[in-house]
This record gives structure tokens, sequence and C-alpha cells, in this order.
């Protein structure tokens, strides 16, 4: 059994980032940049399925330009098998994603797409979802817990009323929530080793591809400053504000 595991590299989220000087964007210049969170739990889940028995090779690999590579290093100094680049310097949205790891899919056939339910710099958490819509398969999504069961997999995934358990036919989508596993630490001789492991490239025009028009961004801010705390004197008094002032009672 193969699984492939997408990653995303994004500012570390240790890191307080902030609007460019003209607004165009976010400032990334000197920024930390890591493994998406979200992602490392879909390694971590991918590797512990391998130590089980139950996954003979895992893929790794990331959309991006060769600054990418960093978060391909750190997958292998985890452990996976074999990493891929498809590279592109084009600002991708989720469907644009999606098409290209749709077309990463048909090349590798792996049995289990597994990646991070969101990534932490835009938080839009589509891309699993229209990926499964792409390929025609069945999806486990903010997956908690994952079993293999011969050709299927039964996973337990969170909702909003608690947790809900799916059995899923292989081959399928699932995206990790960060309750699924805690991801291993990296130590240094990994990662001089995985210095010296190759990385196939691909360019995005390769995998005949037309990713479409993406999101375009407007512009980016800090959110206004709040006001200064009030300290009430009674439940009343606070019932008469949300009413009169704020309106929303």
């Amino acid at each position: 059994m193969k699984i492939l595991v997408p990653i995303k590299r994004v500012a570390d989220y240790n890191v307080q980032v902030r609007p460019t000087a003209d607004g165009s964007g976010v400032d990334l210049h000197g920024v930390k940049m890591s493994v998406n969170p979200f992602d490392e739990n879909a390694i971590e889940e991918a590797l512990r399925l391998r130590e089980a028995g139950h996954i003979q090779e895992i893929v790794a690999m990331t959309i991006g330009t060769a600054q990418s590579q960093d978060v391909l290093r750190h997958a292998l100094a985890m452990g996976v098998d074999r990493v891929l680049l498809v590279e592109t310097a084009q600002p991708l949205g989720a469907i644009a994603v999606a098409r290209i790891l749709k077309a990463v899919v048909e090349r590798e056939q792996p049995d289990i797409v597994l990646m991070g339910k969101q990534a932490i710099d835009e938080d839009a958490g589509q891309a699993p979802q229209m990926l499964a819509g792409l390929l025609g398969w069945p999806q486990g999504t903010f997956v908690s817990k994952i079993t293999v069961q011969g050709e299927a997999v039964e996973v337990v995934r969170e909702i909003d009323g608690g947790t809900e358990t799916l059995r899923l036919a292989l081959p399928a989508v699932i995206s990790a929530d960060l309750r699924l596993n805690d991801p291993r630490f990296v130590k240094l001789p990994g990662l001089m080793q995985a210095k010296k492991k190759p990385i196939e490239t691909i360019p995005l025009a390769d995998l005949g591809v037309e990713p479409g028009p993406s999101i375009e961004t407007l512009a980016v801010m800090d959110p206004p400053p709040r006001g200064p705390a009030e300290m009430l004197a009674s439940v009343d008094e606070l019932v008469s504000r949300l009413k009169n002032e704020a309106g929303v009672l």
C-alpha cells in the first residue's frame, strides 16, 4: 500500500506575521518557514501506519519554488521514502492546488492521500475536499484516528457534536486534524542525512495541468485596534448595553 502526503511551506506558527508596507500581501522577508502543522501530523500518521506494517511506501510532495525544498528535506528527515516538488512560482488557489494534486495522484497511483485539513496561512480548508471530488474518491475530513482494515480504512472525524466514525473503501482522501497524533522530533543526524537524498522536481507544465484563475489579493492589513475594556456594575447594565448600544438583543 502507498500513501501520498501533500505538504505546504508556511510561515512558522510561532511567528507574528505583518502586512507589507504597501498592503499588497504578508511580509515574509526573513521569516522562519516550516511545514504546515496539520501536514506534519499527516506525515507522522503515514510513518506510524508504515511501522505497523500497513504501508510499503510514503511519498511526500509540495508545490512551489526551489525554496520549498526545505520542507521536503524535513519530511525526508522524519522518514518518508521519497519526495516530489511540483515547481511553479504561480500563486494558486485551492481549486488549482486540487487540480495539481489530482495529476500527481494519477501519476503516482497511491492508495491513500493523507494531508492536513487546512494550511495555517490561508485557513481555507478546501483542497482535500476538492481533490476527493475531482478524483471521485471517498473522503474522511478532520480525522483524529485512522485504522486500516484490509481494503478499507476506518476513520474517526471531528464534527460539531463530537465525533463521527466512517468506513472508507480505498483509494480515499483523508485530511488530518491536530488531534490525530504528536509528530516526532527530528534529530540532527536525520536532517544531515536528508540533505544528501534526491528531490524529484517536476515543472508544472509537465503535468499538463492548467490551474486556471487564482484568487486575487486586493489588500492585507492589520485588524483595527480594540478600545479599552469597561467594567459594568451589574447584569442589568450589561443587558441594557447589548440591547440599546450593540443592538444584538
